[in-house]
Parts: structure tokens; C-alpha cells; sequence
């Protein structure tokens, strides 16, 4: 099967659509398809990249609608570039977003006569904030367009109920369907969680609490720096590592508290590492879809305390491999306290193991090529 994947964002870039999008290309390819990736140039990107068709991308109109630091910009390619592309053979082609990736995905999906795959995967509203036009004037354009969007795509999929339910909001009432974001176990399996450790002077006997991601208002990180507080009240060996970037890193550093350290972001390579080195994942951010970082924290043997949110009802099965508290501090810390509590920690980091299996990049890959073939198959029968 020959695969178009059209990405707004993509390695070297750091974020949850860039991660997940690389690992379907490397398992659909592990399962001998022809994928090729259409993604924004990155000044970061080195050496060549086999299957990859960066287009020209721009870092200054990324800041001007409030994109993240690392997140350019995509152009669309004129003709003479467009020619030189890849396109005429692809079986099927797959998109992540419903602007001008989306846009440039559905024009090639009707000029090729092939089906399209949309996956739903931000919650634009949560973001808003970003945006230099006003909120009201941004949910107004915002609803109907990714609505629309939504209805000229031949599968939509969805990684979380969250994503569902905000298709519903917006007004799309076409099938939408749940489809996990993958993790690569084989990397959790030859983590080396204690080489992490030492790095950042974490004694191997210390609780160590994780949270990493963006840096961002959006993430409550002051709710979570106020739980790591309560907790450690009690346990004054805790350690909190915050791995990650964002805007809102000089304001949380500010406000921790004795015991945490910033280590910045990481190589993805060292993703495993970080979480494996970890006894428990924190997060008070209530907007989450069903992100990257705690699915990799469940494969890492990590259990999360989370705050209640689409994700973590998703993720979480209540005394298994985690616990859904209130977004308060004190519920946060609280919940701190009994998953690291000696006798329940084991246990808890086994089930959460465990219920990463079902998140496997080989499993995962399989599913997504039979939503192709499903799509390519019904094309076929309209033709």
C-alpha cells in the first residue's frame, strides 16, 4: 500500500502529533508499506530523511497565530514543487489536522481520486488563548470549519473520547472512530531508568515523582507544583523532575519548591529513560486528549495521578495502574501519597505495564492499515 501521511508538525519538532505521527510511519513501514510523510521544513532537521517531503514552512507566521516555539509554519507548495512530489500513485492519504495541512491533504485526496483519514487530535479551543484575535472571534471560525472538514473525510478518527465529544460540539454528527495513539514498547523494555537518575542526582531509594510535556498555562502547573508540595510535607526525600519545555517554564520555576528540578527538554531517544526512572506521573492539566507522555509513562511501569480529564478516564482504571483526583492541590498530593505508599507502588507498576500493551506500536500499525484498507475498499465500490 502506497500511504500519504500530510503533517503540520513532524520531528524535530516535540509534541504528541509529531511523535505519533513518526511512529505509525515506522510500524506501517515495518509492516512493508510505502509511506511518505509531507511535513513542514524544520531548520533542525539533519542529514537526509528517507521517505520524508519537507515542504517550505515559516517559523514567523507560526508566532503570529500563537504556535509553539518549535512548531513552523507549513506553506503550501506552488505547482513547479508540487509536480516534483511523490502524489501520483498513493493508494490513500492521511491527515492530523483540518487547516492548511488538512486543506492541502483534501485538495490532493480529490485531484488523486483517493480516500482521506482524518484523526482529530487537538482541542483547538483549549489553546484560544494563543491566538491574537479574540476568543469569541476565533470559537466562531474554529467550530464550523473543523466541522466541515470533518464531513468531507472518508474515516475520522478520534484518539480519545475527548476528541469525540468535541467533533459534537462543533457539529459533526458523522461516525468518528476511537483509535489509541501507539507506543514503542521495545524501547520501554531496554530502558535504563537509573542511568536517569544519576544524571540529575536523584538517590536510587528516593520517591521520584515525573511530569513531562509542555510547559504551558494550559498544563495547571502551578496546581501540580502545590501537590508535589502537600505531598512531600509528608515525605521529605520526594524528588519532582519537570522534563519539558514551553512558555510557562520561567513562571513555574519561580514557584517550585525544594526538591524539584527542571531538566529541560530531552532527546525523545532519552523519553524512555526519563519515565522508566520514575516511580509515579503527574499531571494537573484537565484538557488533555489522550496524550503521548502518559501513555509512555504506563509503558515505563510508571502509574499515573492525574487530573480528571477525558485522558485520564481513558487511561486510568481507578486503584489499578493510577488514580482521577480533583485539579486541587490537595487531592493531587493526596493521591501522590497512595500510589507511592510501599505497599500498594509494586503492584500499581506492574498493572501499569501491563495496560500499556493494548497502546503497542505493532498492534497499533495493524489497526491503522486495516482503517486504510476499509477506506480504499469502499472508495473502489463508489467508483
Amino acid at each position: 500500500m502506497r500511504i500519504g501521511l500530510v503533517t503540520a508538525t513532524y520531528l524535530p519538532s516535540k509534541n504528541g502529533v509529531a511523535t505519533s505521527t513518526a511512529l505509525f510511519a515506522r510500524g506501517l513501514r515495518e509492516r512493508g508499506h510505502d509511506v511518505r510523510v509531507f511535513a513542514p521544513r524544520h531548520p533542525q532537521q539533519t542529514g537526509p530523511e528517507q521517505g520524508i517531503y519537507r515542504l517550505n514552512s515559516s517559523f514567523a507566521g507560526a508566532r503570529a497565530i500563537g504556535a509553539p516555539a518549535d512548531y513552523p509554519l507549513m506553506l503550501a507548495p506552488g505547482p513547479l514543487l508540487t509536480a516534483k512530489l511523490p502524489l501520483q500513485d498513493l493508494d490513500v492519504l492521511h491527515t492530523m489536522h483540518p487547516f492548511l495541512a488538512g486543506q492541502l491533504a483534501l485538495r490532493w485526496s480529490r485531484l488523486l481520486g483517493i480516500p482521506l483519514v482524518y484523526t482529530a487530535h487537538t482541542q483547538y479551543e483549549q489553546y484560544l488563548h494563543y491566538a491574537p484575535i479574540p476568543v469569541s472571534l476565533s470559537r466562531a471560525v474554529i467550530r464550523p470549519h473543523v466541522a466541515a472538514f470533518a464531513r468531507r473525510a472518508d474515516q475520522v478518527l478520534a484518539p480519545g473520547r475527548a476528541m469525540v465529544e468535541m467533533l459534537r460540539v462543533f457539529g459533526f454528527t458523522g461516525e468518528v472512530q476511537l483509535f489509541p495513539n501507539p507506543v514503542d514498547l521495545t524501547a520501554f523494555a531496554q530502558a535504563d531508568g537509573a542511568s536517569f537518575r544519576r544524571e540529575y542526582g536523584v538517590p536510587a531509594a528516593a520517591p521520584l515523582v515525573m511530569y513531562l510535556g509542555r510547559l504551558a498555562a494550559e498544563k495547571n502547573l502551578e496546581v501540580m507544583l502545590h501537590a508535589f508540595r502537600v505531598a512531600s510535607a509528608s515525605r521529605p526525600d520526594m524528588r519532582l523532575l519537570v522534563v519539558g519545555d514551553g512558555p510557562g517554564k520561567a513562571a513555574a520555576q519561580a514557584a517550585a519548591p525544594e526538591g524539584v528540578t527542571f531538566t529541560g527538554s530531552v532527546p525523545y531517544t532519552r523519553v524512555a529513560d526519563a519515565l522508566s526512572a520514575a516511580d509515579v506521573f503527574i499531571t494537573a492539566s484537565t484538557s488533555e486528549v489522550l496524550p503521548m507522555s502518559m501513555i509512555e509513562a504506563l509503558a515505563g511501569a510508571t502509574p499515573l495521578v492525574a487530573a480528571q480529564s477525558p485522558a485520564a478516564l481513558d487511561l486510568i482504571t481507578e486503584g489499578v495502574n493510577g488514580t482521577v483526583r480533583e485539579a486541587t492541590a490537595q487531592a493531587l498530593g493526596e493521591g501522590l501519597m497512595e500510589i507511592l505508599a510501599p505497599e500498594r507502588l509494586s503492584t500499581m507498576q506492574a498493572a501499569a505495564r501491563a495496560s500499556a500493551r493494548q497502546y503497542d506500536l505493532i498492534k497499533r500499525a495493524a489497526a491503522l492499515e486495516a482503517v486504510y484498507t476499509s477506506v480504499i475498499a469502499q472508495r473502489t465500490r463508489q467508483s
